[in-house]
């Protein structure tokens, strides 16, 4: 349990040869790693970053991959979800810190 969040995992996905050379373009006048790109990506996406949020929203309405009603379905339940979170004042910090206390005090947890 200790090592969790630490061990290295591959994300692999295929596109075309045109949208990776487009891709890698890009990123090279940029002056962006691609590891780089898609780790801020991810961290934005995972931090519900609501540029990167709205983005996606729109993009899969766009791929008919979304419709209207589930996006405000969602919407309606993140701001449920951040509303308890402020309620109770535990951010993901704290929480990470409680879960640092416990296992300094249980390690055989």
């Amino acid at each position: 349990m200790a090592d969790y969040g630490f061990n290295e995992k591959n994300i692999v996905f295929t596109d075309t040869d045109k949208r990776h050379a487009d891709l890698k373009i890009r990123l090279q006048s940029d002056d962006l790693g691609q590891s780089d790109f898609f780790r801020a990506m991810i961290t934005g996406y995972i931090n519900k970053d609501q540029r990167i949020i709205s983005f996606l929203y729109d993009w899969r309405e766009k791929e008919k991959k979304y419709s209207k009603r589930k996006r405000k379905i969602q919407e309606s339940s993140l701001k449920k979800g951040d509303k308890m979170i402020s309620k109770f004042g535990i951010n993901e910090e704290e929480l990470e810190n409680i879960f640092d206390m416990l296992e300094q005090e249980h390690p055989d947890l």
